[in-house]
């Protein structure tokens, strides 16, 4: 009785056949490690040293703003009603929608050109010279005369940012349209697929990643497009309000205007991109890590 109790009590050994195995406590990762905390400690301190710098060597506000006054400036744009017209939220509002409108439509007819064109060789071959002077045309020299044209209203901001984004779509989509695997075409056509289905099936989702790179390219066009825009002539728009805080020399507002213009193009970014991974669900988010493949 006591051999058995004195067994029973005895924990088991390491070694002990059927005993589990002693597992090591989980490492706690390190949050520094985190490319994300990297990158805001990177920022955190380049603002320190902007700050530290402005007001040690006395720059003047005008040419350099501190951080303090930058988001002061924020601060005060950002909590202002949002119909007033001093405020960002009036002005960004009516930017958003000139960047999404010009974005939408320019986009969607450079693709659709570009899908006719990919499928008519003599078509391409004929529109190719127009094209490459088109591109090579200096769209900053061509928005005043737009303006002249259209006014000072929204549709002249929006026809400036459809000549931005139209080309990197037409461009990239011709590209990926041809980069399709010629092997998968023939046997498409050994089984007797249609023209459609061969789009369908091979070259379309061959030209997403090319369709998609130029998509990202005409959403950064698109911001710049119609800051220019407002800029030229506008009656409202965040491109307004800098050239008014430039003529007040509020230097610190002009730089927080800056903030809101990166914001909008970092959210248009991201969208295309969550968009983009939906899509491209097939194929590796990172090339560069090791595959592995079960057997």
């Amino acid at each position: 009785m006591t051999i058995a109790m004195f067994t029973a009590s005895t924990p088991a050994k390491t070694g002990d056949a059927g005993a589990a195995p002693l597992t090591p406590p989980p490492r706690r990762r390190n949050p520094l490690r985190s490319t994300r905390v990297q990158s805001v400690l990177l920022l955190l301190a380049v603002l320190g040293l902007w700050e530290a710098g402005v007001r040690t060597f006395s720059v003047s506000k005008m040419l350099i703003p501190p951080v303090s006054d930058i988001l002061v400036a924020l601060w005060r744009g950002l909590a202002a009603s949002p119909m007033a017209k001093d405020g960002f939220w009036y002005h960004g509002g009516i930017t958003v929608a000139e960047i999404l409108l010009g974005f939408v439509i320019g986009s969607g007819v450079g693709l659709a050109l570009g899908i006719v064109v990919s499928q008519m060789p003599k078509l391409e071959a004929l529109l190719d010279p127009y094209v490459a002077a088109l591109q090579s045309l200096p769209k900053v020299a061509v928005a005043p005369i737009i303006v002249v044209w259209l006014g000072f209203g929204i549709g002249s901001k929006v026809a400036i940012i459809c000549l931005l984004t139209f080309f990197p779509v037409l461009v990239t989509s011709i590209a990926g349209f041809k980069a399709v695997d010629p092997d998968r075409i023939d046997l498409l056509r050994s089984l007797s697929a249609s023209p459609w289905q061969i789009f369908r099936k091979a070259k379309f989702p061959s030209a997403l990643p090319y369709i998609f790179a130029g998509l990202n390219m005409a959403a950064a066009f698109s911001v710049v497009g119609a800051i220019v825009g407002e800029f030229v002539g506008a009656q409202a728009g965040l491109g307004v309000l800098i050239l008014q805080m430039e003529a007040q020399m509020d230097t610190g507002g002009s730089f927080a205007v800056f903030i809101v213009l990166s914001v909008i193009g970092i959210a248009i970014t991201a969208l295309l991109r969550r968009i983009q991974q939906r899509v491209l669900h097939w194929m590796p988010t990172d090339t560069s890590q090791p595959r592995t493949v079960n057997v």
